[in-house]
């Protein structure tokens, strides 16, 4: 009778922690997801002739692979970002050119997933054109990969010029045979904006915004989107032509994580 006793108690027992896990999963799974501030905006509502080139969304990206939050190919800013931006699109649409955003708010799970790959070593099938230069296991002591980021408090976005009419951009194909993105304009993978001197992303030094090498269009280009963006309040990083910053931010020490989506701007607080 005892063993008995003892049987049966030992299956309420497990039946019981069972019964735990599966609510704790349930309510995990239920969890709703957090929210952008009410002064988070879509670009789109604010500028819509800004074009839009969401590249985390897709796989052509260093990792090669949709980064993870990136739910829909969609530029959200904090509001005093955007109106700048507008802006500064307005200014550029008078000399026949357009702004076009590579990538804005950024959730810190995508930084997560910078992190992760990052620290995979044996992951290197997008070397080839992001970092042909650059030892992987360099990536952090270098400064291209950190566990946070300044795009994720909001107002910070990578962005490039268009001439007009905007020319369409070939859709990237994976598996096909990577380019340096340093290489000339006409050899890399074809972007419709101006000639930077490199392509989007591109960790190598040759991205540095004043780098003594790019020179004559190339360099002309770099301090147009400078200069248009700086009178209006924008802090260039040094490192990278395409990444800004508006100041002053309105979030400078908050890290969001919020996903990319609309439903992220909808039934805020």
């Amino acid at each position: 009778m005892t063993r008995l006793l003892r049987a049966v108690r030992g299956l309420i027992t497990a039946a019981a922690v069972l019964l735990t896990a599966t609510a704790a999963s349930a309510t995990a799974r239920a969890a709703p997801e957090p929210k952008a501030p009410k002064d988070f905006v879509a670009l789109s509502a604010v500028d819509p002739t800004i074009i839009q080139e969401i590249r985390y969304f897709t796989p052509h990206n260093f990792v090669g692979r949709r980064i993870d939050g990136y739910r829909q190919p969609l530029c959200i800013l904090t509001r005093p970002a955007a109106q700048a931006l507008h802006t500064a699109q307005k200014q550029l649409l008078r000399k026949g050119y357009s702004l076009k955003v590579y990538d804005c708010y950024r959730p810190q799970r995508a930084v997560d997933h910078f992190v992760r790959w990052a620290q995979d070593l044996d992951d290197q099938a997008m070397k080839g054109e992001f970092y042909p230069h650059v030892d992987k296991t360099r990536l952090f002591a270098d400064g291209y990969i950190a566990a946070k980021s300044g795009h994720s408090r909001g107002s910070t976005m990578d962005l490039t010029i268009v001439e007009l009419p905007a020319g369409p951009t070939r859709p990237y194909v994976p598996g096909k045979p990577l380019v340096p993105c340093y290489a000339p304009k006409a050899e890399r993978f074809p972007d419709n904006s101006l000639d930077m001197g490199t392509g989007y992303d591109c960790f190598d030094t040759l991205a540095h915004t004043l780098d003594p090498r790019i020179q004559g269009q190339q360099r002309a280009n770099r301090l147009l989107l400078k200069s248009t963006l700086e009178n209006l309040g924008f802090v260039n990083l040094a490192e990278e032509w395409w990444h800004y910053t508006y100041k002053p931010e309105p979030y400078p020490d908050t890290y969001f994580d919020f996903p990319v989506t609309r439903q992220s701007l909808t039934a805020r607080r």
